[in-house]
């Protein structure tokens, strides 16, 4: 994300309670003190501050970077910026970030001198010069047409509400942009639908007459090759574009249409040369007068929809803005389509899950050697999904309200509440897909015009803790897709899965971490599911997954991770680390616990985990915390020199290096903010502690103290600076604070990244140490307050991070809340006392509250079912 102008330059960030603070930048300065120099000036700015509380609202500089993400789960997305404008419009099943397509509300209130208003607030500043096009004067947008004076922007996720104000228009307007979000209904929360409600309550003595209308380019209309047209539909009209034989992705729809009986459409706006549309069309707003043009058959360059309404003193009127599409054909294809050579695992035998167990009705499945969105399993056109989207609103209006009205009953602490809820939005940004079979497939990111990343990463999704919760059938599609399509019949587990899912080429490394990980989140999808069936289905290629790992990484059967191994930091390590052999001692906990469950002799995996345990407990901790020790002679793998990596060969000088400090890319007796990962996901998906609960706290407590760093201006940062960069505080990926630092350390260290915070105070808070973790989250979500980035879009590689999703492990972190649907046990462990909290299940959602030691259980939709209760370990009666 690019920086804002010049006044970032005298911004400073301290952490003061739940409240991020700002400088006044040179120019606000007060002149009426001539004896002060400037610089004298500036530093007394530094005690007069504005503040923006967390979870609270966003205004004047706070909406600079605000685009709130709108949209259903893999089915694509527009955002709904602070000052109410329409952006990142990425429908296309790919992003495109910088899609501002001209489509704007406007209101006209008659009899008024300045009386015709677009519904936005200011234009931000960054957009007047910077954003592709300006440098040519910004042509083809509204930035030019006059607006409200005033924006204010709140949330309530999956709700964003926008309050307008001017001078001129005696109307308070209101906005509220929303899309379905129901946990445990992941069909209705995956629809290519969202709405625009626009509220205005007359505040003036006098009866009012207005216009609203709803306007837009044919932003469809992008390809000289085909034909596009905008067809009617009630109370509105549909843009469409035809695919060509040659590009059938081409193809797709575009329905606006509001719930107003006595709507006016204009189907075509002004043909002609320059801006001719706009300008025509504007007349048409500014004057309070509307077209009714009936469909041409090809090329209208635009349309619009009136709504003419009265308004009595203190009166307010609602218009809905239902918003639609339909693009069912993709150029998608990512993978060598290979034959399946495993016997023991497809469909049939119920390890990969059948259209069935997907909902998708049986004979409907898809030939198209291409991606293809789940929505066209069960919408034939637009015309279905618009018929659909007008049916159920009020319905799941209400029970998305019903999410949000569950998961702000929480008292939890107002960073925690931003953070969680915040990336709950990359649940419905272009980084998801849901593939025509129902199966989630998705990117790590999305860059501008594409997704980052393929195949939805084994090591990145070990992070992303919202997903199993909120709708665990659909994360257990991920599990079903690792054990089958990406492992071949040696239990090599490819970490990208292909595009459309399909058997994978088995010919890169095996990721570690995500392997390891992908057993333990078999435990945890089993115990959020409870269903045992599907664990016994699903094991032995959880065991045959167990048994590679074992044989390539510890062949010699020492309980650790030794052997090079891939990792999410797109290198391999040399030699056993706590990481890695923490997901290792993980994944053997995990399958011991499964194994047992099923009858099944875990003996020999019980053996590993012993001398796992103590190898890392006594050779790789130092005292504080827990480090590598580089190896690379006496090992089954060849010359570092010689294997094959994503760092490239080694060159003379990377030989140099090799033979002094060993293999690049290493951490050696670095303080590593991920060093003991695989506790952390263990912890989350269910399982005891499996090593020294002692050191893992004090581990933590050395990342906290020496990798969360509140200025970074003297760290030299070569690898990607803008993730935290300046006056901004972050914590690092890794430091060296006993010495050793390598000349080439692992890729990425000197970098923040947003998912490793939150895990990092997640497991902080799980181990007591609440200061400590809202310390690092508070200091995280000040970098994402708006003004610099985007509060809805923690990036790392691309926007929209999965990793990020780590943050939804801090309302276990606080509160130890966890339901485990095997026993139909509630699990407890408050770090912070009395509180409520929202809590999802695989069978509905609700809250937890616990006063004076007495739990109690509120269900807001579905069921919450308990029938035994444990307490900080202690068991009561449901």
């Amino acid at each position: 994300m690019k920086e804002n102008n010049d006044r970032r330059s005298f911004l400073k960030k301290i952490a003061i309670g739940s409240a991020g603070t700002i400088v006044a930048p040179v120019s606000l300065i007060s002149a009426k003190e001539p004896n002060k120099n400037q610089e004298e000036q500036v530093q007394e700015q530094t005690t007069a501050t504005s503040t923006r509380k967390f979870n609270g609202v966003y205004e004047n500089a706070y909406l600079n970077r605000l685009a709130f993400p709108i949209g259903g789960m893999g089915a694509g997305m527009f955002c709904l910026e602070g000052t109410g404008c329409i952006s990142h419009m990425s429908v296309h099943n790919k992003p495109e970030v910088f899609n501002e397509p001209g489509l704007f509300a406007a209101i006209k209130v008659k009899d008024l001198k300045n009386g015709a208003k677009v519904l936005e607030g200011p234009v931000p500043d960054w957009k007047i010069f910077g954003k592709p096009g300006t440098a040519n004067g910004a042509e083809h947008t509204t930035f030019g047409l006059p607006r409200f004076q005033k924006s204010v922007f709140s949330t309530q996720f999956p709700f964003g509400e926008i309050r307008l104000e001017d001078n001129d228009i005696p109307i308070a307007v209101k906005m509220i942009g929303w899309s379905p979000f129901i946990p445990t209904d992941t069909d209705n929360s995956s629809l290519p639908v969202g709405a625009v409600e626009y509220q205005f309550t007359n505040k003036s003595t006098k009866l009012l007459e207005a216009i609203f209308s709803f306007n837009t380019s044919n932003f469809l209309a992008k390809n000289d090759e085909t034909k596009n047209r905008i067809d009617k539909t009630e109370n509105g009209f549909v843009l469409v574009q035809e695919g060509t034989k040659e590009k059938p992705y081409l193809e797709g729809s575009f329905a606006i249409c509001t719930d107003q009986e006595n709507t006016v459409v204009d189907h075509c706006w002004f043909r002609g040369g320059w801006w001719d549309p706009l300008t025509m069309a504007w007349n048409n707003i500014r004057d309070g007068i509307w077209s009714t043009t009936a469909p041409v058959e090809k090329d209208a360059p635009g349309a619009s929809l009136y709504v003419p309404f009265t308004l009595m003193p203190g009166k307010t009127k609602t218009i809905r803005v239902m918003m639609s599409w339909y693009m069912p054909e993709t150029d998608l294809h990512i993978g060598d389509v290979v034959e399946d050579e495993k016997k023991d695992c497809n469909p049939e035998n119920g390890c990969c899950a059948s259209p069935a167990d997907l909902g998708v009705a049986e004979g409907k499945k898809t030939a198209s050697p291409n991606y293809k969105p789940w929505y066209c399993s069960q919408f034939e056109n637009i015309n279905e999904v618009i018929g659909y989207w007008e049916k159920n609103y009020q319905d799941l209006h209400d029970k998305s309200r019903l999410f949000q009205k569950a998961f702000y009953a929480s008292t939890l602490p107002p960073e925690v509440m931003e953070a969680v809820a915040a990336n709950l939005s990359i649940l419905k940004s272009p980084t998801v897909l849901r593939q025509y079979d129902g199966r989630l497939w998705s990117w790590e990111g999305c860059s501008d015009n594409d997704g980052c990343c393929h195949g939805s990463c084994t090591h990145v999704w070990n992070y992303a803790q919202a997903m199993p919760h909120l709708f665990p059938s659909l994360e257990r599609t991920l599990r079903n897709t690792e054990f089958c399509e990406n492992q071949n019949k040696e239990g090599h587990q490819g970490f990208r899965t292909n595009m459309p899912i399909s058997p994978l080429k088995h010919d890169f490394y095996a990721a570690a971490d995500g392997q390891l990980g992908g057993i333990m989140k078999v435990y945890r999808d089993w115990r959020i599911s409870g269903d045992s069936q599907w664990l016994k289905r699903i094991f032995p290629m959880v065991q045959k997954s167990m048994d590679y790992c074992i044989g390539v990484w510890d062949p010699r059967n020492k309980g650790i991770v030794e052997e090079p191994h891939h990792n999410t930091y797109d290198i391999e390590f040399w030699g056993p680390d706590g990481m890695c052999t923490s997901f290792y001692l993980g994944a053997l906990h995990a399958i011991i616990a499964m194994g047992n469950y099923l009858g099944k002799d875990t003996s020999k995996y019980a053996e590993l985990y012993k001398k796992g345990k103590e190898f890392i407990e006594t050779h790789l901790y130092n005292g504080e915390y827990f480090f590598q020790d580089i190896e690379y002679k006496g090992l089954n793998a060849p010359d570092p020199a010689k294997a094959k990596s994503f760092g490239g060969d080694y060159s003379a000088e990377a030989i140099a290096i090799l033979q002094k400090e060993g293999p690049k890319y290493q951490y050696g007796t670095g303080c590593l903010s991920d060093g003991v990962l695989g506790a952390w996901i263990g912890k989350v998906c269910g399982l005891d502690d499996f090593i020294d609960s002692q050191k893992i706290k004090s581990h933590l407590l050395a990342i906290h103290k020496y990798n969360l760093k509140k200025d970074l201006s003297e760290h030299a940062n070569p690898q990607r600076p803008s993730y935290a960069l300046g006056k901004e505080g972050g914590l690092l990926l890794c430091t060296w604070p006993k010495g050793g630092k390598l000349s080439l350390p692992f890729v990425y260290s000197d970098e923040v990244w947003t998912g490793i915070e939150y895990q990092v105070a997640s497991h902080l808070m799980l181990m007591g140490k609440v200061k400590e973790g809202l310390e690092i989250v508070r200091t995280c979500r000040e970098r994402y307050d708006g003004r610099a980035r985007n509060p809805f879009n923690e990036y790392e590689c691309g926007h929209w991070y999965a990793r990020a999703m780590s943050s939804y492990s801090l309302l276990q972190g606080l509160t130890g809340l966890r339901y485990d649907a095997v026993e139909k046990t509630l699990h407890i462990d408050s770090q912070i006392g009395d509180f409520t909290c929202f809590l999802s299940t695989a069978t509905g959602f609700g809250t937890v509250s616990l006063k004076e030691g007495k739990p109690n259980i509120k269900t807001y939709f579905g069921k919450l079912e308990a029938e035994q209760i444990i307490i900080g370990g202690n068991p009561i009666k449901a």
